[in-house]
């Protein structure tokens, strides 16, 4: 069995050692983004791929899956030759759930607390003690019900959120209202006061979170997103937290990453800003989790994870 592996030089012998040691007997072929490819060489059964590489799929016939070693599939679906006769499968966790529900939690209490408030305060000398507030006197709202979106969700009823969620189709987890589809959208947003996006990207969240979405939102709400920053529109997020509108938000994913330095959420201390580091793949889980599947198609068996190119997840 062949698998060929594009994952970023730093960490390259990281994970092709990884994957030797969980698929003992393949063939690991390692492959750089941009690295020319021998026209001779044998296609491989399966690719394993993190980040952009144009020429992963150069030469592939055959190929039995491509597994995505990240949540987000966005940037893999603009990839040329990306073959749609075949599954591409992406991570359902690998350890990234804890991590995204504690980036959520933290965010909440925070906003709770209202940490935000006296940090202002305190730059401007000012001591004033503000009224106390528990979570269970507040609405929060998750957009994405999927895998880690669920649990997010699950994990802000346990802090006593009175919780919301936001799904395509409907889904019933304990302790959240669900609203499915589009034409709930508004009644899901309508008075939130905290708003956490785990949308993916497609083209039908691009864009979602705008100026009259998030005006549905409570005054003084704050917006978390660790889905993708495409379904965020920067502009309208400055212009409610200038208004007042918006109290400030919580930014992990942005539509161009690096962040610019010139861009206009670094000047806002309101807006926190965090490198896209709330939900890091961990490389031991991740390969488990491919290596398993590998070994289930192997034998015939069905397996999850697999994207609905016409949804783009």
């Amino acid at each position: 069995m062949r698998l060929v592996l594009s994952v970023p030089p730093e960490v390259a012998a990281l994970w092709h050692g990884l994957f030797e040691a969980a698929l003992p007997g393949a063939h690991v072929e390692l492959r750089e983004p941009g690295q020319a490819v021998d026209p001779g060489a044998i296609p491989a059964d399966f690719v394993a791929i993190y980040g952009p590489c144009e020429t992963v799929f150069t030469g592939q016939r055959g190929l039995k899956a491509v597994f995505a070693l990240s949540a987000g599939i966005g940037h893999l679906l603009a990839l040329p030759g990306l073959p749609r006769s075949v599954p591409l499968i992406r991570l359902e966790d690998a350890g990234m759930a804890t991590e995204m529900i504690r980036y959520v939690q933290a965010a909440a209490l925070r906003f709770v607390l209202r940490l935000d408030t006296y940090a202002r305060q305190q730059r401007e000398a000012n001591w004033v003690q503000q009224a106390t507030r528990a979570p269970s006197s507040l609405k929060a709202g998750v957009m994405g019900l999927g895998v880690i979106g669920a649990q997010v969700a699950q994990a802000l009823v346990e802090q006593g959120f009175a919780v919301r969620g936001y799904a395509q189709s409907e889904k019933k987890l304990k302790g959240v209202q669900v609203f499915a589809g589009k034409s709930r959208l508004d009644a899901f947003l309508d008075g939130l006061n905290v708003l956490v996006s785990v949308l993916p990207a497609t083209p039908a969240t691009d864009g979602i979170l705008n100026r009259q979405s998030l005006s549905r939102l409570a005054d003084g709400a704050h917006v978390v997103n660790i889905g993708r920053g495409a379904a965020l529109v920067d502009d309208d997020l400055v212009a409610l937290v200038e208004r007042g509108k918006l109290s400030g938000a919580t930014l992990d994913v942005f539509r161009e990453e690096p962040l610019p330095s010139d861009h206009l959420f670094w000047r806002y201390p309101e807006i926190v800003v965090t490198p896209h580091i709330s939900g890091i793949t961990g490389p031991a889980a991740a390969v488990a989790q491919v290596a398993g599947k590998i070994a289930q198609l192997e034998r015939g068996e069905p397996v999850s994870g697999i994207v609905a190119f016409e949804k783009g997840y």
